[in-house]
C-alpha cells in the first residue's frame, strides 16, 4: 500500500490541500492542457492555480456568493479547473454542468439552475453573449477569464470545514429528473484515500485525461486525484479524443503517462479507429493503470485492446476494472495495481456469458450484496442489490429528503444500527470480488453518457401524432462492443402508414432524440397497437421487449432502415 504523506493526511478540506501543495511544491506543474491536435497550450503550477483560485474567490465573495450554488459552465479545460477551485476557495458550492454543444440547447442549464437554486453562473467571455440571452434575469453571470491577478490579495479564507458542501454532482443523463448529489470536502478526501490505495500512484506518476470535467470520473479522477497525490496530469477535451483516439495514446506515449482511462467504449473505439501503422509508433510501456468503469465492462473489449496494443508495449495486467457512482463520490471497488483482471464464465438463461470482476472495497469502506425485498444479505455468488457503506458516501440528494432517506439511509432487516447507500445496481460477490451484473432502473449508458429510458421514450412519443403515448420502450443492445439504443413504439391503430411515411416517422423520431439528448438511435421500431410487452399493471417490460427484438418476435409494422454507422 502506498504511504500517504503527513501533510496530505492532515488536510481537512480541498482548500487546505491545494494551499499545502502551493506552499510545498509551488513551482511544480500540476496541470497541462492540450489543444485539439494534442499540442500543449497552457500549464498551471500549484502556485499559479492557488493564486487564480484566490482571485476568482475574491470576486465571488464580492458578490456575496459564499454558501451559494454556482453553475460552472465551461468547456473542459483550464477555465473549468480554476473556476472549480475558485468556488471552493470562496466557500461557494460548485455545480459542474455540461457545456451545451451545437446539437444541444441550454434547457439543461436552465433546469439545473432552477433545481440547485443557483445564484450565479461562471463562464468565459467568448461564451457570454450566447449564454446571457438565455438566462437573462435568472441569475448573476460572471466571467473568470478577465479576473486580475491582483484580486487574489483580497481573498480571505472561507469558513469551511470537512463537512462543508463542496459541490453538487448531478447524476441524471437527461433533463427530466436531475438529482444533485451533495459531496462534502470529507467525502472527497476519503474517496481519494481509497483511490490512492487501489491505484498505487505516487508523486512520480503522470496522468492523462480526456473525460469531461463536469463528470465525476473526470473531476474526481483526473483533476482532484492528481492534486491529492501530488503528480502532474495532462488534460485534453473529450472532443479531441472522439475526433481521433490516436491522440490519447500518443499523449500517453509522449508524456510517459502511468495512469489514464475511460469507459469501455473508449477502448473499443481505439481498436476500431487506430491503424496498424499508428500503433507501431506508440510506446505504452509506462501505462500501468488503465482504469475502466462508468459503464458495463466487457471482457471481449479488454482482450481486443490488449491484443491490439501489445506490440506497442501495453500489458494485459495494466487493465484496471473499477466500479463506482457519484453517490459514493466516485470509487467503490477496484482491482489493485497490476493485478490481472478477473473474468468469469457464467450461465444465464441457457447462455454462457463472461463477467468482469470489479475488485474489492478499500480501507474502511464496505460493500454488501443485499436482497432488495427482504433486506437480508445474499450468499456469495447470489445476485442482489449492491449496498455501500463508508465515509466516501455522499451526504444525500440536494433538497430531496425523502429520496435521501430511502437510498442513503438503508438498513439491513436484522441490523438497524448501520446505514448503507442503496446503489440501484445489481451484482454478486465471488471470492471477495464484486461482479456487477445490471442496473436496477434500466439505465442506458452510451459512450460513457447515461440516459433514462423513459426520457427517450417520451421524446419519441411526442415527436409525431401516430406514436402512442405511454406505449414505447427504449432499451440497449450490444453491437460491435458498444451499447446501442433502440426504441420500439406502438402506432395508433387508426393511423394509415406507408413505407415512405414510416421512414419519415423514423427520421422525425431520430431527430427529436438527437436534438433533445444528443443521442443517435440505432433503430426506431414501429409496432402494432397493443403489442408492447407490459406487466398486468401496465408497466413497460423493457427487457422483455429487448429479448423479443433480438429473437425477431417483436411485431413490426413495415421495415425501417438501420442507422448509418
Amino acid at each position: 500500500m502506498v504511504a500517504i504523506d503527513t501533510a496530505t493526511q492532515a488536510s481537512a478540506t480541498v482548500v487546505d490541500l491545494l494551499q499545502m501543495r502551493a506552499h510545498s511544491q509551488a513551482d511544480r506543474v500540476a496541470y497541462r492542457f492540450l489543444g485539439h491536435n494534442g499540442e500543449e497550450v497552457a500549464a498551471l503550477t500549484y502556485a499559479q492555480l492557488d493564486a487564480q483560485a484566490r482571485a476568482i474567490a475574491a470576486r465571488l465573495c464580492a458578490h456575496r456568493l459564499q454558501g451559494e450554488r454556482v453553475i460552472l459552465l465551461y468547456p473542459s479545460g483550464i477555465d473549468f479547473v480554476t473556476g472549480f477551485f475558485g468556488c471552493l476557495y470562496a466557500g461557494a458550492v460548485a455545480v459542474p454542468t455540461p457545456f451545451p454543444e451545437k446539437h444541444q440547447s441550454v434547457a439543461r442549464v436552465q433546469l439545473l439552475m432552477q433545481d440547485a437554486r443557483a445564484q450565479a453562473i461562471l463562464t468565459v467571455k467568448p461564451h457570454l453573449a450566447a449564454l446571457s440571452a438565455s438566462v437573462q434575469g435568472r441569475c448573476l453571470v460572471l466571467t473568470t477569464d478577465d479576473v486580475a491577478e491582483a484580486e487574489a490579495d483580497e481573498w480571505k479564507a472561507p469558513r469551511v470545514n470537512a463537512q462543508s458542501l463542496a459541490f453538487l454532482q448531478y447524476t441524471s443523463g437527461s433533463v427530466a429528473t436531475p438529482r444533485g448529489v451533495m459531496v462534502s470536502h470529507h467525502n472527497i478526501l476519503e474517496n481519494q484515500r481509497c483511490i490512492r490505495a487501489a491505484f498505487g500512484l505516487d508523486e512520480a506518476s503522470v496522468g492523462v485525461g480526456w473525460l469531461p470535467l463536469h463528470h465525476d470520473m473526470g473531476l474526481i479522477g483526473n483533476v482532484l486525484h492528481p492534486l491529492y497525490v501530488g503528480f502532474p496530469v495532462v488534460l485534453m477535451s473529450p472532443l479531441t479524443f472522439l475526433r481521433d483516439p490516436f491522440v490519447w495514446l500518443d499523449v500517453i506515449t509522449r508524456y510517459r503517462a502511468t495512469s489514464s482511462g475511460g469507459p469501455n467504449f473508449a477502448y473499443e473505439y481505439c481498436v476500431k479507429r487506430i491503424k496498424a501503422e499508428q500503433r507501431a509508433i506508440l510506446d505504452l510501456r509506462s501505462w500501468c493503470v488503465a482504469f475502466t468503469g462508468a459503464e458495463p465492462i466487457r471482457a471481449a473489449t479488454m482482450r481486443r485492446f490488449a491484443e491490439a496494443f501489445e506490440p506497442s508495449g501495453f500489458r494485459w495486467e495494466s487493465l484496471h476494472p473499477c466500479y463506482g457512482l457519484a453517490e459514493a463520490t466516485l470509487l467503490v471497488t477496484s482491482k489493485a495495481k497490476l493485478v490481472p483482471p478477473t473474468i468469469r464464465e457464467v450461465i444465464e438463461d441457457d447462455h454462457t456469458r463472461e463477467v468482469v470482476g470489479c475488485g474489492t472495497a478499500w480501507l474502511d469502506h464496505r460493500v454488501k450484496v443485499v436482497d432488495p425485498d427482504s433486506r437480508t444479505l445474499c450468499e456469495d455468488g447470489t445476485v442482489g442489490e449492491i449496498w455501500v457503506q463508508g465515509p466516501q458516501v455522499a451526504l444525500g440528494y440536494w433538497e430531496r429528503p425523502e429520496l435521501t432517506q430511502a437510498l442513503f439511509q438503508a438498513h439491513l432487516a436484522d441490523d438497524e444500527s448501520e446505514a448503507y447507500l442503496r446503489t440501484g445496481d445489481f451484482g454478486y460477490i465471488h471470492d471477495g470480488e464484486l461482479f456487477v451484473r445490471g442496473r436496477l432502473k434500466d439505465l442506458l449508458i452510451v459512450r460513457g453518457r447515461k440516459f433514462f429510458p423513459h426520457d427517450i421514450e417520451q421524446t419519441v412519443e411526442a415527436a409525431a401524432p401516430p406514436f402512442r403515448s405511454g406505449c414505447s420502450a427504449a432499451f440497449g443492445v450490444v453491437r460491435d462492443g458498444e451499447e446501442r439504443v433502440i426504441v420500439a413504439v406502438e402506432l395508433d391503430a387508426r393511423a394509415e402508414v406507408t413505407a415512405e411515411s414510416l421512414q419519415t416517422l423514423e427520421r422525425v423520431a431520430r431527430d427529436a432524440v438527437w436534438n433533445q439528448h444528443g443521442l443517435t438511435l440505432e433503430h426506431v421500431v414501429p409496432i402494432a397497437a397493443g403489442t408492447l410487452p407490459k406487466t398486468t399493471s401496465g408497466k413497460v417490460q423493457r427487457l422483455a421487449c429487448r429479448d423479443a427484438f433480438e429473437s425477431g418476435a417483436l411485431q413490426r409494422v413495415g421495415i425501417v432502415s438501420q442507422a448509418a454507422d
